[in-house]
């Protein structure tokens, strides 16, 4: 949601800046802006794609050596060239970005228009450039103690970057609440929501941390904390390489990433896992293994398609430790006072790291003694931080906007997490440990096999893309998996798709069915297989539509399904790792059939930095 950057140092910023903004595309947004300076403060903004932008600035002079840029995905007031960032002081000489929300900028606003500031857009960002130019004017001996003073007042979320056409040599940035990582490189500096615009010029990077101010120029970069305190640079290099936030050949950056589910598999599992010995060895799990084994519940908090991730850790972690496990969405439990004792255990679930409503779910669940464990895949993100333990996916940078090869990831540490944890428990006998370690060193393959198909799942994907809605529905472990094939159907089609557990389908989705409805079962080899069959003849009764998931040679449901999606056998509880993909494809090619772009669903964002 939004992104960010900009460049300060000795080449020319535009170029920077415009790939900069195209790297961050895939978060989603509305509008785009640049802001250069060279000797005047020039800004530039359209609606619509990066592309408009750069059509629009052809036969511009766009010469800087500093300058900021922004994607906006709107908040306050509707997409449009005078809601686009960056915005500008009233007297021209200030640019800044903004991403957040400024929960109080209308009582701000209602102060500044009585001493006769007219704004010119609807957003928040304006009113807070407004107020800080107010007190840089007046109140402020330099814009840095200005910023200072005004975020002090500020109750939201934010990152900004301000450009000051009185010092061309100093952009200033602080944030809260939303991402912003520094690329140091000779002389210059990259500003970034994220890392993929700066790993071109630079490995070395700062991550900013809450509350903290930089003072970025050319060949310094000063920290400081809310004391006005200078603090000294943490630098990150970054295991990030440029071909992986390329398409590498594939026509979209999800089938591409949907293909790399074997690879990402593997990398969760590579150094942790190891069949041949039966071992599995997690840093994060091994440093604090009796406090997580002596925890009287696990409460697993994600949003989306890692709240999935978490339902089905429910079922996993129950099944193998014997121990309560919730799982919540984040931004029902910031906000509903749960009840939070010393030794219970949240996991944190985030592609990300940096969801808004996951972040302050933890704040909270740690200040009420909670120990945090945070699985996520971007390296030094702010859940990574703020976390006491936990385990990256090592997922590799995922750029299509709904998440695929991130999910596997995260339910592979999950596996690993409970297997370990309920072997260490004596819950889990040796022999059973064993077996689902060799299995789960087998999905990587059994993945690979599965996406053999894809050409089938393309054929059906082109039948059914008429349809208005879809059913997904599975029992047991491949219940969270129906979720997820129904959500990802929503986000890349926007054919309306819902999951239930099978067993309820009496309970009133089955009043849908009719000849024109496809009900997806996920339905690979387990205890509920009969069950499922069932199921599936009562739709058929019905005249509805029937397509299955299921492992191969399965003749009970190729006997009664309209179609089928095989996939290789495993164990019941490791079968969803693989299950899943054929739902992702079918969810690709559906989108891709209906003419949609299904690397950036409307209306949706990467990485949700606001609520």
């Amino acid at each position: 949601m939004c992104g960010i950057v900009a460049y300060i140092g000795s080449r020319e910023a535009y170029p920077i800046i415009l790939k900069g903004l195209q790297r961050l595309e895939y978060r989603g947004y509305d509008s785009a802006g640049v802001a250069l300076l060279d000797k005047e403060l020039a800004v530039y903004k359209k609606m619509g794609k990066v592309a408009e932008l750069e059509s629009s600035l052809i036969g511009t002079n766009l010469h800087a050596q500093s300058g900021i840029g922004h994607t906006r995905w709107a908040t306050h007031g509707e997409p449009s060239d005078r809601n686009a960032h960056p915005h500008r002081s009233t007297s021209g000489k200030l640019a800044m970005v903004h991403n957040g929300i400024i929960e109080n900028f209308a009582p701000i606003k209602k102060e500044l228009q009585q001493k006769g500031y007219v704004f010119e857009s609807d957003t928040d960002t304006e009113v807070l450039l407004h107020f800080i130019d107010d007190i840089y004017q007046n109140d402020a001996n330099n814009l840095e103690e200005a910023v200072r003073i005004a975020l002090k007042r500020i109750v939201g979320a934010y990152v900004i970057i301000l450009l000051d056409q009185d010092q061309p040599d100093t952009l200033i940035a602080a944030r809260k609440g939303s991402p912003l990582v520094i690329g140091i490189g000779k002389n210059e500096h990259f500003l970034a929501s994220d890392a993929s615009p700066i790993i071109e010029y630079t490995k070395e990077v700062v991550y900013i941390n809450d509350y903290e101010m930089a003072i970025v120029k050319p060949d310094e970069l000063i920290l400081k904390n809310p004391g006005n305190e200078r603090i000294t640079p943490f630098i990150t290099k970054l295991d990030m390489e440029l071909a992986a936030i390329e398409k590498g050949g594939y026509e979209h950056f999800m089938l591409k990433e949907i293909f790399e589910q074997p690879t990402a598999v593997f990398d969760c599992l590579r150094g942790r896992l190891d069949a041949k010995k039966g071992t599995i060895t997690m840093g994060g799990i091994d440093q604090h293994l009796d406090l997580l084994r002596e925890a009287n519940r696990i409460i697993i908090v994600g949003c989306g398609t890692s709240w999935h991730a978490g339902l089905l850790a429910e079922y996993v972690l129950e099944e193998l430790c014997r121990v309560p496990v919730e799982v919540e969405y984040a931004s029902e439990f910031r906000y509903r006072n749960p009840v939070i004792n010393p030794g219970d255990v949240i996991i944190a679930v985030s592609q990300s790291g940096e969801t808004a409503d996951t972040l302050v779910a933890l704040e909270n669940a740690k200040n009420k003694g909670a120990f945090i464990f945070g699985v996520v895949n971007v390296v030094g993100s702010s859940i990574a931080r703020l976390s006491q333990a936990g385990a990256y996916t090592h997922a590799g940078p995922e750029i299509g906007v709904a998440s695929t090869k991130a999910f596997t990831a995260q339910l592979t540490v999950l596996y690993m997490i409970a297997i370990k944890l309920g072997y260490s428990k004596g819950t889990l006998s040796k022999e059973r440990y064993q077996h689902l370690i060799n299995e789960l060193s087998l999905v990587p393959d059994k993945i690979q096999d599965a996406l053999n198909e894809a050409t089938s799942i393309e054929k059906l994907a082109k039948k059914y893309q008429h349809a208005r809605d879809f059913l997904f529905l599975g029992r047991g472990y491949n219940f969270p998996i129906a979720l997820e094939g129904a959500l990802k159907l929503k986000e890349i089609s926007y054919i309306h798709a819902e999951g239930y557990p099978a067993a309820e389908m009496k309970h009133g989705p089955i009043a849908l069915v009719e000849e024109t409805l496809p009900v997806v079962f996920v339905a690979t080899r387990d205890v509920y297989h009969e069950k499922l069959v069932s199921n599936a003849r009562e739709i058929k009764a019905r005249k509805g539509q029937v397509l299955a998931v299921i492992t191969e040679n399965d003749d009970l449901f190729e006997e009664i399904a309209d179609d089928t999606i095989s996939v290789p056998a495993a164990d019941e509880l490791i079968a969803p790792l693989i299950s899943v993909v054929p739902l992702q494809l079918l969810a690709y090619y559906t989108g891709l059939a209906k003419g949609l772009d299904v690397d950036k669903p409307r209306n949706l964002a990467k990485s949700v930095t606001v609520e």
